[in-house]
């Protein structure tokens, strides 16, 4: 909903809005926006003298003093995703990126590789992609990339958000089961993406992984597109392949039908960005991009904050923000991490924020995905139903439910290891746990 409000003020319109518990980078990219922000919902909050209200789909049931306010009033609204469809998305080549994993990370590839190569794209994604100021701009050409959710679109609209979208490009990445507090199981879940596949036109093109059973369920159900496919490693039905050069994947080639066509090196690791990489290269040659000059646009990829972004860095530690929340995320993203440092001591610290990580639906998996790191933290919710403490515990992981005293353990892994690397996964703001380490870590280097 921030990045559709800075596109409404690149429109020309007049924007203020209310919410609740917004932080950086969203909270600093309105305010220098000129987006004034009232907190928290309430009727008072709402400029109910609005020509249109946009309403989003976090934290806004029927019952929110704000959402009733506007029903009460009679005001024009709409949801966040249908303003965009019907304002913003008409008469524009959308190259839209879904799936459960790595729709940020690829959107602002995309993004970055269209602008590298002049043609000034729109786009609106989840994160601030480090290679431009801004989340979500409307650009000039005829291309836009936008990040496509399948959560629902908001308390009156339960169709996932990408129904509103219409792409002629449409990348989708893979499909797990996520959201379990709007999907009751996976189909649900490939459902919505079968009526994705009915918006997207004959003449357009969908990018997917060469192997992956739940969109192959999918395209099952009816697919009325051409599909191109791609594979990390020598599968020889994928028209993208990929090989890796250095064990980090921070190096690796990009084929097209077995042909090489160029080598990424960048700063980025793990196989799943190779995977991302390949699925940019792949839309932005259907919008006209040979992948050549994609390639090079990747070797200059900045990737996006709060993936793994380094905040901290010394002669013997490196601290890294990351968004990865889902069990699967989690494990990729210390699987490249391990590639890079090697034997070097890790210390992940965790915080299970999600719907479904809070509903124990991915419990069974939750001690084996943080497995690469030498020592796990894991930040324990509230009022959970399920016994939390069994599903993470082992011999090198702790759990407690105060951010002082996570920071105290952090503190003194620190100390005791050298090198030593901390990586803090959470797609929420973690109660200011990023900000209060790095000005501790700071403090003591300083000899404060």
């Amino acid at each position: 909903m921030g990045s559709i409000a800075l596109l409404a003020r690149q429109l020309g319109h007049e924007v203020s809005g209310c919410d609740e518990n917004v932080y950086p980078p969203m909270s600093s990219q309105l305010e220098e926006a000129g987006i004034s922000l009232t907190s928290p919902y309430s009727a008072e909050n709402v400029r109910l003298d609005a020509d249109l209200i946009l309403i989003g789909n976090a934290g806004l049931p029927r019952g929110n003093p704000a959402v009733e306010a506007v029903l009460d009033r009679g005001v024009p609204y709409t949801s966040g995703a249908e303003w965009l469809g019907r304002y913003v998305l008409q008469d524009r080549w959308v190259i839209a990126v879904a799936g459960t994993h790595g729709k940020t990370t690829t959107s602002s590839m995309i993004a970055w590789i269209l602008e590298h190569a002049g043609l000034n794209p729109g786009f609106l994604i989840g994160g601030v992609p480090k290679n431009f100021k801004e989340s979500a701009r409307t650009g000039s050409a005829p291309f836009f990339v936008i990040e496509a959710d399948e959560y629902d679109t908001s308390y009156f609209d339960r169709r996932s958000k990408f129904l509103h979208y219409r792409p002629r490009t449409a990348v989708l990445n893979n499909l797990e089961y996520d959201h379990a507090d709007i999907f009751p199981d996976l189909a649900a879940i490939q459902y919505q993406f079968h009526l994705l596949m009915r918006t997207i036109p004959q003449s357009g093109l969908i990018i997917h992984p060469i192997e992956d059973d739940n969109l192959r369920a999918v395209f099952d159900m009816g697919c009325w597109t051409d599909r191109l496919s791609f594979d990390n490693g020598d599968n020889q039905g994928a028209t993208f392949s990929s090989r890796r050069l250095v064990d980090d994947a921070s190096e690796f080639e990009i084929a097209i039908e077995g042909r090489n066509v160029g080598t990424v090196r960048w700063p980025l690791t793990g196989n799943h960005n190779m995977h991302n990489a390949l699925a940019a290269v792949a839309a932005a040659r259907h919008a006209g991009v040979i992948p050549e000059l994609a390639i090079e646009a990747l070797c200059e990829f900045q990737s996006v904050k709060r993936r793994m972004e380094l905040i901290v860095e010394t002669d013997n530690l490196r601290v890294y923000d990351d968004f990865a929340h889902h069990p699967s995320a989690i494990s990729l993203t210390l699987e490249g991490l391990r590639h890079k440092i090697g034997k070097q001591e890790m210390l992940a610290i965790i915080e299970p924020g999600s719907h479904t990580m809070k509903k124990g639906t991915h419990k069974e998996k939750l001690r084996t995905c943080a497995s690469l790191a030498d020592q796990v933290i894991w930040f324990e919710p509230g009022n959970l139903d399920w016994d939390f403490e069994s599903a993470v515990s082992s011999p090198t992981t702790r759990m407690s439910n105060g951010i002082d005293q996570i920071i105290n353990w952090a503190l003194q892994f620190a100390a005791r290891t050298k090198p030593a690397h901390i990586i803090i996964m959470s797609n929420g703001s973690f109660g200011g746990l990023q900000s209060n380490l790095v000005r501790q870590l700071r403090d003591l280097d300083s000899g404060q």
